[in-house]
């Protein structure tokens, strides 16, 4: 997993960091800022570090794989460990540069209760980035400043995106192995999620539904451009999907902007919706993806507002119904024609399909037959 500490995030932990080693400092010796703000960074960044997937990440996921009583204990030994060595650490810098002036053992052995501070310090940090992920990270804020309290009104894009086959899957291997195979595949998604700045709000069923703010989405196409490098990266894992699930997810997506109202509902647990028709068109124009046999749809009406990539080709589908929808939709197919560059400045060749074969159009199946037959032809 990549893009695991925002910027924001980096800077906010650091500062409380900071801040709790200067406190420290100044209640227990009533001096020493500096030293005290030095030891907090080297003792709580890498545990930090740690839980965010930066570092040992092989580690990370063996923990994170046990049951809670072995979780628990593993990741409190994992801490103190870090934090031991991030004491030692720090006394060996602060002890080179003359910052202090105790003996190399008062400098590098950490008592007790500075290592129980430190956990603490961690642990709440370590609560609330998990309380902001388990919510999401727009939502988190939004929740905090109560910005939805009273209904909004406001500009937001929508990208469906829908697992095909999970029913086949579940009946094949079990419930137990969908639910695994579907945590990794939403899991996938999160970086390029998070790469483009938008949002998952709600995983429904076998589909996630992520939304921007609508000049975030149409800024560089960042919303065609998130789905594409979705695609991307599961294409990039093709062999390990085959090796650990036996196929890889096939998906279909569509993509949808206008007016909706976004709100906060809930007594008991707090959540912010979104409602109007935007909503539902997207809704419908993913089923369409079955209908017209397309992977990627985009609405004209959204499409309008974006600059097409250079690496995606559009196909005109015309107008459709849309139940609910007292007019037709404009719909268009998107395709990979050429190169992605990536925000995170990445650039990659596409290889001109995706994992996605049973959604693949009809021109590009017959397209393929044409080219297999001029071979053969060659061969005889």
């Amino acid at each position: 997993m990549r893009w695991r500490f925002s910027r924001l995030e980096f800077m906010l932990s650091l500062l409380a960091v900071v801040g709790s080693g200067v406190a420290y400092a100044w209640v227990v010796y009533g001096d020493g800022a500096l030293i005290g703000a030095t030891y907090a960074v080297f003792i709580c960044m890498p545990v930090l570090a740690f839980e965010r997937g930066v570092i040992l990440r092989r580690l990370y996921k063996r923990i994170h794989r046990l049951p809670t009583p072995g979780f628990l204990v593993s990741s409190a030994a994992v801490y103190l460990t870090v934090e031991t060595l991030g004491f030692i650490a720090a006394g060996v810098v602060l002890k080179l540069i003359g910052v202090i002036k105790q003996a190399w053992s008062e400098a590098m052995a950490p008592s007790f209760d500075t290592l129980i501070y430190a956990l603490m310090v961690s642990g709440l940090i370590i609560f609330v980035l998990r309380v902001r992920e388990l919510l999401g990270r727009d939502v988190f804020l939004s929740l905090l400043t109560g910005r939805y309290r009273r209904p909004v009104q406001e500009e937001r894009v929508f990208l469906f995106v829908d697992l095909v086959g999970s029913t086949a899957f579940a009946e094949r291997f079990g419930d137990l192995k969908a639910q695994e195979f579907l945590g990794r595949l939403f899991a996938t998604m999160v970086d390029p999620v998070l790469r483009y700045r938008g949002s998952i709000d709600d995983y429904v069923g076998d589909s996630a539904i992520i939304s921007w703010p609508h000049e975030r989405a149409t800024a560089d196409a960042a919303c065609i451009r998130c789905v594409f490098d979705i695609l991307e990266q599961i294409e990039a894992e093709a062999h390990r999907w085959k090796k650990d699930y036996g196929e890889v997810p096939r998906l279909r997506a569509a993509l949808h902007g206008g007016t909706i109202v976004a709100a906060e509902i809930g007594l008991d647990k707090h959540k912010i919706t979104y409602f109007g028709d935007t909503v539902n068109t997207t809704a419908r124009l993913e089923g369409l993806c079955r209908t017209l046999d397309r992977q990627v749809l985009i609405s004209t009406d959204l499409l309008r507002q974006i600059p097409l990539p250079d690496f995606i080709r559009q196909e005109d589908l015309g107008e459709h119904e849309v139940k609910g929808r007292g007019q037709k939709l404009g719909v268009l197919a998107l395709h990979v024609t050429g190169r992605q560059n990536f925000a995170d400045g990445r650039s990659e060749p596409w290889r001109g399909r995706f994992p996605c074969h049973a959604v693949s159009s009809a021109s590009a199946i017959e397209a393929e037959g044409e080219s297999l037959a001029r071979q053969l032809g060659k061969l005889l």
